[in-house]
């Protein structure tokens, strides 16, 4: 298995982490999860936008590693534009958490340009 395909691993795993953040309180209510993370606040709430947000995240980036290999473009190339995605949605989530909204955008850029550099890997190939 190539690296970029364990960083589509990784990529559906970031999800959970950010959820669990979420989550850590010790109240929380596994009974009506979705009701009791809509009322929280500060860090938990961004830790929930970064959680929903990594899974609008996950799709196009699996499709454009996926396009990639099928196209042959260049294995190493496809590698590290996979891993910097994953190293953007790493300090994407972090950034949430931390309240860190302009540097939070310019990382989400950094990410979506790896997205669509998968793709063009696999149009110039």
């Amino acid at each position: 298995m190539t690296t970029a395909y364990w960083c589509v691993l990784a990529a559906a795993v970031i999800p959970y982490f950010t959820v669990g953040v979420a989550k850590s309180k010790g109240d929380f209510d596994n009974a009506a999860p979705r009701d009791w993370l809509a009322r929280q606040e500060g860090f938990r709430k961004r830790a929930l936008w970064a959680h929903q947000n990594a899974f609008e995240a996950f799709p196009p980036f699996a499709a454009a590693v996926i396009i990639a290999h099928l196209a042959r473009a260049p294995q190493a190339w496809i590698d590290a534009v996979a891993l910097v995605f994953i190293l953007a949605r790493i300090g994407y989530s972090a950034l949430y958490i931390l309240d860190k909204p302009t540097p939070r955008s310019l990382v989400w850029t950094l990410g979506f340009g790896c997205v669509i550099a998968l793709f063009i890997l696999a149009a110039v190939t």
